[in-house]
């Protein structure tokens, strides 16, 4: 912990970066709650919601080839700047959904969003290893996922407090002042200049050159998939809701139910952060944490299958949340320590490309059966968390030298 602190208190343009994440994060869990709520209320169907989900992802899918390049050739700062000021106006278009007829509009700001997160987290990632010591990147990257749990923990409790009081506009203004918070904070950063040499090339060619060079290193191709393996979660993700709405159903609001287990999910990832960065004293450690991760992380979710209230179901999904953590922070730290910078924006655009295709579709499927087919929830969401189990055993096959 003492590391941590003192990593936030000495590098000043990392406490610049950390700023904006808190008040962009925390202004986004409040909407998250609040239009799952309401699209749950407007249309009544698990579908709708998957299809929200799918569109919280999916453009990134769309995106991200390009967005690599531009991370690789252009300035990082401004690139996240411009991102945060396109999902700050973006946003103010959910203060418009108030009929079924107008549900549309909510899945074109996600999409427009989610677009534009797709330039800025390349970019955030790629920036961490110029402005942060070798030796501190575990640090760094435990900082940043542990603020990120926090804000969701804190949030999906207060946003779905917010929405149930306040009303959901509320959370939707919230929501757009912390990304124009977040830019003011971004602007105040000070990046070293980048290595002379060769940017990314243009277009096309700049896609097939991250490609060439993600196949030329096998090992950077892997660590790019572990968030990808993570995402099978997608599908649990979908089903918070539902047992938030449907199982577990805290008075008469959903609001209360939702923001309870999306919170439970904050508080797990926050407090696996934490253990990671004590654990992570080496490469070779964090390569090692990423099997059994995914073992526990999936069993633990299954395990929601069985609880019999929300306070049970909330600490199963803690449990999860803290292995899911380790395997977040782990892919980081490892990419960002393996991958030269003019190559770096590719690879986590790349990453974050597998992470998108993986959640969409499991998003969907999971939808798919609780709708169509009528399968329960709770035979569902023991099925996905056991689909964590495949590549857990694939990562515990492993050699590590």
């Amino acid at each position: 912990m003492r590391s941590l602190l003192e990593l936030i208190r000495t590098n000043r343009n990392f406490r610049f970066l950390w700023f904006g994440q808190i008040v962009s994060q925390l202004g986004d869990w409040f909407n998250t709650v609040a239009i799952f709520a309401l699209l749950f209320q407007l249309t009544g169907s698990a579908t709708a919601v998957a299809v929200l989900m799918v569109l919280q992802v999916l453009p990134v899918a769309i995106v991200g080839p390009a967005a690599g390049v531009v991370v690789d050739r252009f300035d990082r700062r401004k690139i996240m700047i411009g991102a945060d000021i396109a999902r700050g106006m973006a946003v103010l278009g959910l203060l418009l959904v108030r009929t079924p007829e107008t549900v549309w509009l909510a899945y074109v700001v996600t999409a427009v969003m989610v677009s534009a997160s797709g330039f800025f987290e390349p970019a955030r990632s790629a920036t961490v290893p110029t402005i942060v010591e070798r030796e501190r990147l575990v640090a760094a990257n435990a900082i940043s996922t542990g603020t990120w749990s926090a804000m969701l923990a804190i949030g999906a409790s207060l946003g779905g407090l917010v929405a149930a009081t306040l009303g959901r506009d509320a959370a939707f203004l919230i929501n757009a002042a912390s990304f124009f918070l977040s830019a003011v904070f971004l602007w105040q950063l000070r990046v070293p200049a980048r290595p002379d040499g060769p940017r990314a090339s243009a277009g096309l060619k700049g896609v097939a050159e991250g490609l060439a060079y993600m196949r030329a290193h096998r090992d950077v191709a892997r660590i790019a998939l572990v968030k990808g393996g993570w995402a099978l979660i997608g599908g649990a993700l979908l089903l918070l809701t539902v047992f938030g709405d449907r199982v577990f159903r805290i008075g008469e609001s959903s609001d209360a139910g939702i923001g309870v287990l999306y919170g439970a999910r904050g508080i797990g990832a926050m407090a696996g952060s934490l253990v990671v960065s004590v654990l992570a004293a080496r490469q070779r450690n964090l390569v090692r944490m990423i099997g059994p991760a995914y073992l526990i992380a999936g069993t633990c979710y299954a395990a929601i299958a069985v609880s019999p209230t929300i306070w049970v179901a909330a600490c199963a999904v803690i449990a999860a949340h803290v292995f899911g953590s380790i395997l977040w922070v782990s892919s980081n730290v490892l990419l960002q320590m393996n991958v030269p910078d003019d190559f770096r924006g590719r690879v986590f655009a790349a990453e974050l490309f597998a992470l998108a295709v993986v959640q969409a579709t499991v998003s969907y499927l999971t939808a798919t059966a609780l709708d169509v087919f009528h399968f329960s929830p709770h035979a569902l969401v023991a099925i996905v968390g056991f689909s964590l189990w495949i590549p857990g055993l694939y990562w515990l096959s492993r050699r590590v030298d």
